[in-house]
């Protein structure tokens, strides 16, 4: 019976003999050192069941032995043998279940960052918001009024705020927007490694516009009655660093409008607000489902159609010049292709001419062109 239930391996100490008896369990293996003096197994004592076991309490004297036979589950009572003869030497008598019953489990506590989980779960924003950061996407997204405001992180520190962190908490007590503040930790949880600079706010998403505004509508940004009007239109820009830095750019050099594709652009995200240093906020990005529509629409009316390619591309019998000799004379569009293709030829087919901006030293193959948000 022991011999199928235990394992018995052997060690020598000080001229001492040792026997360790291992007992194999569902959960976990007990081992037992004992002293070796005689064999702890009898040689007529397989004739017992495995269900057999003897128990001793360890806290009792070794001499009080309390014997429990626990028969098998598909033993019944006929097939018990009354005068089975059980022999077991008394060394293992010594054995109990005490001696290799499994150990209390220890308390269980929470690991560190489980906790930071639990006590930053009023931190989850609902899945409709998002979180703008950065001192200027912040203040600009509280006061243009574009966004449905939620609460204001700020990032604890000792000491007084710095001035622009203030300035932007006065914008949210002055709005009734909730201020909170947590521990750098948590807001790194909460937006990643992204430049914070100690500030994020919850509040609902911007997204492309796709019907026309009034004049009286339009931001204090837009030429209204500019005679000669020029639209930048977007093909394809997925970077959000770029398309953050296309607008930055546009805003500053007097853009009327900033028109892109939907389906295979950057959506409007935080990142992009960050890399406009907030100007996503005040300039409408309009989305269109089909660029090449509203470009043979503003072809009927007038426009030219301007396009953008790498120095020395062929532009299929289409007239190019270099950026600095060319001279706008009507309302235009710019189209500025995205990353790695450029303008997609549907869209080629349509420039009535190409701007190129020449190098100053011969270029590798690889490298004929530039970063679209440099060229703009």
């Amino acid at each position: 019976m022991w011999r199928t239930a235990s394992r018995v391996s052997r060690a020598v100490k000080n001229n001492t003999d040792f026997k360790i008896l291992t007992f194999p369990f569902l959960d976990c293996t007990q081992h037992a050192l004992y002293h070796n003096s005689k064999s702890f197994f009898s040689s007529k004592d397989t004739g017992v069941k495995v269900s057999h076991r003897v128990r001793r309490n360890p806290f009792k004297s070794s001499d009080h032995l309390s014997r429990v036979i626990r028969p098998s589950a598909k033993s019944s009572g006929s097939d018990r043998t009354p005068g089975l003869v059980r022999r077991v030497s008394s060394e293992l008598q010594k054995l109990s279940s005490e001696d290799i019953r499994r150990p209390d489990p220890e308390p269980r506590t929470l690991p560190k960052r489980a906790k930071d989980k639990v006590t930053c779960v009023n931190l989850q924003r609902p899945t409709q918001d998002e979180l703008v950061f950065g001192v200027t996407p912040c203040l600009l997204a509280l006061t243009q009024g574009k966004r449905k405001l939620t609460q204001l992180f700020v990032k604890r520190r000792e000491g007084n705020q710095r001035e622009s962190v203030e300035k932007v908490c006065e914008e949210a007590v002055r709005r009734g927007v909730p201020i909170k503040h947590i521990t750098k930790r948590e807001m790194e949880k909460m937006i990643g490694g992204a430049v914070h600079q100690g500030l994020c706010l919850q509040a609902s998403p911007l997204r492309f516009l796709t019907k026309e505004k009034s004049k009286s509508q339009q931001g204090s940004w837009s030429n209204v009655g500019n005679p000669c009007p020029l639209w930048l239109v977007l093909d394809g820009i997925q970077d959000p660093m770029n398309l953050g830095a296309v607008l930055r750019t546009a805003y500053f050099l007097g853009v009327d409008r900033v028109a892109s594709s939907i389906h295979n652009s950057c959506p409007l995200t935080p990142v992009v607000s960050k890399a406009s240093s907030g100007v996503m906020e005040l300039m409408d990005v309009y989305g269109y489902e089909n660029l090449a529509d509203i470009i043979k629409m503003k072809l009927k009316q007038g426009w030219q159609a301007v396009g953008t390619i790498g120095y020395g591309e062929a532009s299929s019998g289409v007239s190019t010049v270099p950026c600095s000799d060319f001279k706008m004379s009507k309302p235009t569009l710019l189209l500025m292709g995205g990353e790695g293709f450029g303008l997609s030829s549907e869209l080629r087919e349509l420039c009535n001419v190409f701007l190129t901006v020449p190098p100053r030293r011969e270029l590798h193959p690889t490298v004929d062109s530039l970063n679209v948000s440099v060229a703009t």
